[in-house]
């Protein structure tokens, strides 16, 4: 089993940091949509990609994206957002790989726009989403409950 990690910098990718016990067992690698430095755990297994806002990128990244999963071939895809989930999440529908979509935990009460684009055009086969409020929204969604309580637990990636 190979996962492919996508997830925006900043947040989301705090979120994918949370859920690393559950997907440090496999053979696993990262893409995100612009460089940071990296925590020692994702050097040498971390593609960046344009960053893309609700622009043209978002066609670059398609292709990007492609390439990447040609050469790695991963047999799922995990992401909790943002933006760049979508072309990440098509590419892999259409080369027939799983796809798992974490609403982000930002979204309380509302679903994010990536939230609703990935479930009205039906790109993860597991929607997850992390609120009960969200269940009028995504039906064909579960509730998974919060990756973390940031009033419990240090924010993720705080030490970077």
């Amino acid at each position: 089993m190979k996962i492919a990690i996508v997830s925006s910098v900043g947040g989301h990718l705090s979120e994918v940091f949370e859920l690393r016990q559950v997907y440090e067992a496999y053979d696993h690698f990262y893409i995100l949509n612009a460089p940071r430095e990296l925590p020692p755990f994702m050097q040498g297994k971390t593609y960046f990609i344009a960053h893309a806002e609700r622009d043209w990128r978002h066609l670059n990244n398609l292709l990007e994206i492609f390439r990447i999963f040609r050469k790695e071939k991963p047999n799922c895809v995990l992401s909790c957002g943002a933006g760049c989930a979508v072309p990440a999440l098509l590419v892999a529908k259409l080369m027939g790989v799983r796809r798992i979509y974490v609403e982000t935990f930002c979204a309380l009460y509302r679903p994010s726009l990536t939230g609703r684009i990935i479930h009205a055009l039906r790109l993860a086969d597991e929607f997850l989403y992390q609120w009960p409020y969200l269940a009028p929204f995504f039906p064909r969604g579960r509730f998974a409950g919060a990756v973390y309580d940031p009033r419990f637990r240090r924010h993720a990636n705080a030490s970077l």
